[in-house]
């Protein structure tokens, strides 16, 4: 063996050896047993297109309506209101695109939160470009959306309103029941996204009162390739794919069968066993806000501290690039993102952060770490003991902490900046 050779395997050996800790389960969550169980006959077995006329197309066409079933009974919705998609982007797409389409004699305004998912974002920027009018409200320093803001924001020609039910980078819980009830006086047309939480916590159509919904099973330990959109009865709505008659003819193309059918049994899954979940993730969540600032000087907490999703922690590191820590993080084996998965690789500060006015200088090193029914305290335990030296290692190597410690400023004034002002954030974390 060549000494090369012998480096490289040596160094493979140590990073076989490093232990494996996945807090990215925003972007994507490891598939249940279970799930993937009842998945794998549509590989082999039962592979009929499920539009086909003949028995094994049949036995397709049967799991997909199961499926759906499934899928309408964790959200309490009625069977022929859910309509699958490859993903939730598409289903934003869908909804945000196909209602303001359907809808576009009434009137060509939008209404969407200024922290919506890109697939929300872009899909009402790209129709502000072609002669609609979106207003992009704004939220609080905890990401909440005031219903007052919503209400002030429709006019006699907003056709829809798209609020999500929770950021997924900062883990805000919005007040959609009561933005739901200012919308529907109007006879407005509400969606929200609900990636994030369907699953996760509580999600009823019914009692949330809204008219567009979108899911999708990745999210809860379903396989990726199955979303959904929830389209209340009645909702007009204009298809985004052209082609064949599947979905009712709202989207077309050939269904995806063994990740629908796996999506269905997420969603049973997730129905029995969401509560326990729950119990399971909140004091890993709670303990790593709390350990976190204790074991890391100059650490700020993003979201709101009540109204927040159980498995969501992010924060914001200062004097640190978050680029370092994800590469040192990811050789210690522990896996987090900067926020959005869309725009995790971007290694800038999103615009959730923005919108909540973190100081850009503080918000370039955020983190966001989610948890699972899979993580455990041993992870957390790892990753409580990895996180405080590798900020440290980071900081040894920063002009702004050295000339901090030196100054007890956070930075130097110079030719163009401003820096009178104490750093708003902190101020704002000292406070409560």
């Amino acid at each position: 063996m060549s000494e090369k050779e012998r480096l490289l395997f040596q160094e493979n050996s140590e990073r076989r050896a490093v232990r494996a800790v996945y807090l990215e389960n925003q972007a994507n969550t490891r598939v249940d047993e279970r799930v993937l169980e009842e998945m794998l006959p549509y590989f082999k077995e039962q592979y009929g297109n499920a539009q086909s006329m003949h028995s094994l197309g049949a036995v397709s066409k049967d799991a997909i309506e199961k499926a759906r079933k499934e899928v309408a009974d964790l959200i309490g919705s009625r069977e022929n209101e859910i309509y699958f998609t490859s993903c939730a982007s598409e289903a934003n797409n869908l909804a945000v695109k196909g209602v303001a389409d359907a809808y576009k004699q009434k009137g060509k305004h939008l209404v969407v939160s200024a922290i919506e998912h890109f697939s929300v974002l872009n899909a009402a920027r790209r129709l502000g470009q072609n002669g609609f009018d979106v207003t992009y409200l704004p939220v609080d320093r905890y990401g909440l959306i005031s219903p007052e803001e919503v209400k002030n924001a429709l006019r006699e020609d907003t056709v829809l309103v798209s609020i999500q039910h929770a950021n997924p980078e900062i883990g805000t819980i919005q007040p959609l029941e009561e933005i739901s009830r200012i919308v529907r006086e109007k006879k407005i047309p509400l969606h929200t996204d609900a990636t994030c939480t369907a699953g996760i916590i509580p999600v009823d159509v019914n009692s949330l009162g809204v008219d567009l919904l979108t899911l999708s099973g990745s999210q809860f330990y379903g396989p990726k390739g199955a979303s959904a959109l929830y389209i209340k009865k009645g909702i007009k709505l204009t298809p985004q794919i052209d082609g064949g008659i599947q979905e009712n003819g709202r989207r077309a193309g050939t269904e995806n069968v063994p990740a629908i059918v796996g999506f269905g049994k997420a969603c049973v899954l997730a129905k029995s066993e969401r509560d326990d979940n729950k119990r399971k993730m909140l004091p890993l969540r709670d303990r790593l806000i709390a350990a976190l600032p204790e074991k890391i000087e100059h650490i700020y907490v993003n979201g709101h501290p009540d109204k927040r999703l159980p498995n969501n922690v992010n924060i914001s590191v200062e004097f640190v690039e978050g680029e370092g820590m994800f590469l040192l993080l990811d050789q210690k084996g522990i896996y987090v993102s900067s926020g959005s998965a869309c725009a995790s690789k971007a290694l800038k500060m999103s615009h959730v952060l923005s919108a909540i006015n973190v100081d850009p200088a503080v918000g370039q090193g955020s983190i966001l770490i989610t948890l699972s029914k899979y993580t455990t305290s041993e992870d957390i335990d790892y990753l409580l003991a990895e996180f405080p030296p590798i900020v440290k290692r980071l900081r040894d190597m920063s002009p702004l902490y050295s000339y901090f410690l030196k100054t007890g400023q956070r930075r130097p004034a110079g030719p163009g900046t401003d820096y009178e002002h104490e750093h708003e954030h902190e101020q704002n974390q000292e406070e409560e």
